[in-house]
């Protein structure tokens, strides 16, 4: 995933923009990136992971409520998604890492996973099936879904969250498939 962000007063942001974002010709592997070795003649590029996390549901399940991010740190919002599930359907781990915390809270199983690079991710409602400490790896399962998510409009729910630091973000963005996409007025001049 690309976010190109164009400033006032670049120019350049907006052919960047175009470059990355406009699709290669069939048979070829797009412009080069700074750094990156070529690849050798009559040798494809290896395809790289469409985002960092996979689902923690397969098969890919659909989004009953969005990330709502918080306008400040306490405030409302919801921090993570909301997907459909069957009540005993396998969590899988979104990538490797190390489990934190596997236990109750509230009345409800939570497993919580440090990954590298500061993130964390949350699954809840399930009954865990690993320990804090355990090493996971990335479609690892982690526990089964249980009935009991408040506001989800299926049998059962899972709630996927992820935060980097204490900056809750949009688990789903991580996946390649972000909530929502807002596009800014820009009137071309800089």
């Amino acid at each position: 995933m690309v976010l190109v962000v164009a400033l006032p007063g670049a120019p350049a942001g907006r052919a960047l923009a175009d470059q990355l974002l406009t699709p290669a010709p069939s048979g070829t592997a797009g412009p080069p990136v700074s750094g990156a070795p070529a690849e050798p003649a009559g040798q494809q590029a290896p395809v790289a992971q469409r985002g960092r996390l996979a689902w923690p549901l397969t098969p890919r399940p659909k989004v009953t409520r969005y990330f709502e991010p918080p306008a400040t740190v306490y405030g409302p919002g919801h921090r993570g998604v909301d997907l459909e599930a069957a009540v005993g359907q396998q969590v899988l781990a979104a990538d490797v890492g190390v489990v934190v915390f596997s236990g109750d809270v509230g009345g409800h199983g939570v497993v919580a996973v440090d990954h590298d690079g500061g993130l964390r991710t949350t699954y809840l409602p399930l009954t865990p099936s690993v320990a804090a400490g355990d090493q996971v790896y990335r479609g690892q399962p982690l526990g089964t879904v249980t009935a009991g998510h408040p506001g989800c409009p299926s049998a059962a729910c899972l709630h996927w969250g992820a935060r980097r630091g204490e900056e809750y973000i949009d688990p789903l963005a991580l996946t390649g498939t972000p909530s929502r996409v807002r596009l800014k007025p820009w009137d071309g001049t800089g």
